[in-house]
């Protein structure tokens, strides 16, 4: 393990960014070709081209809000479209007018998002509505989609960058918000690569702008949801974080998957609701099993009395009625963070109910955390160690409900799953692939190798 002393909050802000906000890190690194991928199956990409709006857009500068301001870097999402999806808006027509249709349908949609086809300003603080546009690329796989298991296993079997888009050489990644690019393969199933701004767009704003380009691709004369920019009506905080350092160590993370069955969902659910009388989410639930695992698994590895903690980026878009003008078109950044905490102990040996009873208190504090936020007070300071698991939950995003003419994605997952973040043990929430619908998939980079076996065989039993 390697220990980085003195470390700036904003180097620190960054790599937290690469967990609440996966792959949002390190903003002009992507997955490199490497000798040991040799021999994996390749894509054959088009020069990428610029796709301007569609009819004439508001110029000038708009600033970011205080919250988007505190992330930043590219967010990698991948979306999976099987050969049987295609949708009947396109079936008649085939493939390639499928794709031209997604390419209008983000045209016609960056004349509402006009400020997605600007460029984030070189301070960081404000979009500068230039009108440029977005980068899409065309591609085509050598191979069908069964040939990599429909991208479903981790690490992927084919080069995630030949799956994500980039600009043209020479054209800088600073300040592009979005990239898109469409990858045929010969089965006749489609994969989706879309790179975008995080400090433009929230996780589900992001999903409400593809969904208004699936929309738009399809025929809809205008998105269902009228977005609204509105950065300028979140105050900024009476005073900043108080500046610290740390110590970061570099950990050995090993990366997992774990399928938690509907029914387990359903049983802790059940259990639940028998001793406390109320109901529980399935977020509850999978929160309390895999932290119920992971200290299952660390036992040995963290005395009895060490705190144990589950951080998760909590959604504040509620809390922001009568501060935004339109909350549900908001399309920017809404979260802050939540902390679950006990001891290694009380952990491995407290019913599942029980930390069922803890997450939910950590989500009901979030609205007095978040009101101390707007306040200048500042609540949180989690340990950046092997005692903490990040978590953020994808599985709700709506990025799985984006139709862009192909149909409804069988599989949406954010990519790659940072395996270069080995400061911190994360946890993402994903929807398993279709059909294995009604579960939660857990990507997890959480453990190191010798716990790794334990907390795989404690996530079996809930699978």
């Amino acid at each position: 393990m390697w220990k980085y002393m003195n470390t700036p909050r904003k180097q620190i802000s960054n790599l937290l960014v690469s967990i609440f906000f996966p792959a949002a890190a390190y903003d002009d690194i992507l997955p490199q070709i490497t000798p040991s991928m040799v021999g994996m199956p390749t894509a054959a990409k088009s020069p990428p081209e610029l796709i301007p709006p569609a009819g004439p857009t508001r110029g000038g500068k708009l600033p970011l809000s205080c919250i988007d301001k505190t992330v930043g870097g590219f967010v990698h999402l991948i979306q999976v479209f099987p050969p049987s999806s295609l949708s009947a808006a396109h079936d008649d027509q085939g493939p390639t007018a499928a794709v031209s249709a997604m390419r209008s349908g983000f045209a016609r949609a960056l004349v509402p998002y006009y400020p997605v086809a600007g460029r984030v300003a070189p301070s960081g603080l404000e979009v500068d509505c230039t009108g440029e546009g977005v980068w899409f690329v065309e591609a085509a796989a050598s191979c069908e989609l069964a040939d990599v298991d429909g991208l479903e296993c981790h690490p992927l079997l084919i080069p995630a960058e030949l799956l994500l888009p980039r600009p043209p050489l020479g054209e800088k990644l600073d300040g592009i918000i979005l990239m898109a690019q469409a990858t045929r393969f010969t089965c006749g199933g489609f994969v989706v690569g879309i790179s975008f701004s995080h400090a433009v767009f929230g996780g589900q704003g992001a999903s409400r702008f593809l969904t208004a380009v699936g929309e738009l691709a399809r025929g809809l004369p205008a998105p269902s949801v009228a977005p609204v920019w509105d950065r300028d009506a979140i105050p900024d905080p009476p005073s900043p974080p108080p500046p610290f350092f740390t110590v970061l160590t570099e950990f050995r993370l090993v990366t997992q998957v774990a399928d938690i069955s509907a029914e387990s969902i359903e049983r802790v659910k059940d259990e639940f609701k028998q001793a406390a009388g109320e109901g529980c989410s399935t977020f509850d639930a999978v929160t309390a099993v895999v932290f119920k695992c992971r200290a299952l698994a660390l036992v040995g590895a963290l005395p009895d009395d060490a705190k144990v903690r589950v951080g998760f980026a909590a959604g504040t878009r509620h809390l922001l009625h009568g501060v935004l003008p339109a909350v549900d078109s908001y399309y920017g950044n809404c979260v802050c963070l939540a902390c679950v905490a006990t001891t290694s102990r009380a952990a491995r040996e407290s019913a599942l109910v029980e930390l069922v009873g803890a997450v939910r208190e950590a989500k009901e504090a979030v609205a007095a955390g978040f009101a101390d936020w707007r306040r200048g007070v500042y609540r949180h300071d989690v340990p950046l160690d092997y005692s903490t698991a990040f978590l953020v939950d994808w599985s709700r995003l709506g990025f799985d409900e984006v139709d862009y003419g192909f149909g409804l994605p069988g599989y949406v997952f954010p990519c790659p799953h940072d395996d270069q973040a080995n400061f911190f043990a994360t946890l993402l929430f994903v929807r398993p692939p279709a059909p294995r619908r009604g579960g939660i998939r857990v990507l997890l980079r959480c453990v190191q190798e010798p716990h790794a076996s334990m907390f795989a065989a404690e996530l079996d039993k809930f699978a």
